[in-house]
């Protein structure tokens, strides 16, 4: 974060304290890695829960579809009625709820109550990371935003590498509960960084939950939106089985499963900052070629999975090649909502938990078909280009209107 950790001076006179933007970016980042934790570590976990809670794992898979429908409820709907909060109280309300959320799933004391708290964790996931990209993108020059918001993203994808192996690892020795007592902590510890690091911002003067929701009239927000759905989805379609894909057809040997997620968050990593470099010189450019990048890459893993070493170097390409994508399409949804850049930028989280289903439900059919375990990697091919398709529309009918 060496690129952002400067201190913007006060104006002499004014009594506030100095902005210390790298610190405030990575308070924000902190959030993100405590949402990426819960999202992605209940997956590994799924096993334990279900034997918890006395219910079948499919079941207990509910418990994941709980939160992510939290997700796409949140994202729009706490967005849209805290329109006129000072942005700096509303990322910190976002937070408690959302800490506040896991602590009550670390004392459910059975499924139904557990598939509640799971959902209430949820609702703010998608505002958190909306209003965080805004609050980001405002502490630094025009030229730099879309790397700001790259970082802010930076810790759903260190989530992967650190925070998810480590919940995983302590929930399977030492109990699953304790998943959501970590994740408590860590949203405790980003209620105090927010707090001491992020400036005050207040609400735009003329906010209202009618300002945000005009941004749903506009054509070219569904269609960012609809890019996301449909060329993210073919990331989730090889993430979501890689598992089975890496020990059955690469025959990778089943210990090495914790490498081959830590090379998909280090490939995310890498993804999120070189696409946010790409989108500070061309957002939708930064989309065209992410989109392309994504396809061609897709294509290349169904061939080179079939053998250890270039499966594992392909994991790590697919996740950098999919996260490119996020810092663009974060910043072109800002770009087309003007006055309601928070509710936009908020249903991109909602987008993307929607190309997860997509690209999950679509991988498992053709797997079902027999066609095997690299046939969800030739379909996320197909969904990339239909997302580079609509992201070239979008683009054409942008032109057209100026």
């Amino acid at each position: 974060m060496s690129s952002t950790v400067s201190t913007a001076i006060s104006p002499a006179g004014t009594g506030r304290r100095p902005v210390r933007t790298g610190l405030a970016i990575a308070a924000l980042a902190l959030g993100g890695f405590g949402i990426g934790t819960t999202e992605f570590a209940m997956m590994g976990l799924l096993p334990n829960v279900a034997a918890g809670v006395k219910v079948g794992i499919p079941e207990a898979g509910h418990l994941i579809s709980a939160y992510a429908l939290g997700v796409v409820v949140g994202a729009p709907v706490l967005t849209a009625v805290t329109a006129r909060l000072a942005r700096k109280h509303l990322v910190l309300g976002l937070m408690v709820l959302f800490t506040l959320g896991n602590l009550s799933s670390f004392f459910a004391p059975d499924y139904g109550s557990l598939m509640v708290t799971r959902f209430i964790s949820g609702l703010p996931h998608g505002a958190y990371f909306g209003v965080a990209a805004v609050v980001a993108a405002s502490l630094v020059a025009p030229t730099k935003r879309a790397r700001s918001v790259g970082m802010v993203m930076l810790g759903l994808s260190i989530a992967n590498v650190a925070g998810v192996p480590l919940a995983t690892f302590v929930g399977q020795q030492f109990g699953w509960r304790l998943l959501f007592l970590l994740v408590g902590a860590v949203g405790l510890a980003t209620v105090a960084a927010i707090a001491r690091f992020v400036p005050a911002q207040p609400a735009p003067a003329d906010a209202s939950i009618r300002g945000e929701l005009v941004a749903l009239r506009r054509p070219q927000v569904w269609l960012t939106l609809l890019v996301a759905v449909v060329g993210f989805g073919g990331f989730f379609a090889v993430y979501t089985y890689i598992a089975p894909t890496m020990t059955d057809v690469a025959g990778v040997p089943a210990q090495w499963l914790p490498v081959v997620v830590a090379l998909y968050g280090v490939g995310m990593i890498l993804g999120n900052i070189i696409g946010g470099r790409a989108a500070d010189r061309s957002v939708l450019g930064s989309i065209y070629a992410g989109m392309a990048v994504v396809a061609v890459v897709l294509v290349v893993f169904s061939i080179a999975v079939h053998a250890v070493w270039t499966a594992l170097l392909l994991v790590l390409v697919v996740g950098t090649s999919g996260s490119m994508l996020i810092p663009g399409l974060q910043t072109r949804l800002m770009d087309v909502s003007p006055g309601a850049q928070s509710l936009a930028a908020s249903l991109n989280h909602a987008g993307l938990n929607i190309a997860n289903a997509l690209g999950a439900f679509l991988g498992g059919l053709v797997i079902s078909w027999g066609w095997g375990y690299t046939a969800p990697a030739l379909v996320g091919a197909v969904l990339a280009v239909a997302g580079l398709a609509i992201a070239l529309l979008s683009g054409r009918l942008e032109r057209r209107a100026r």
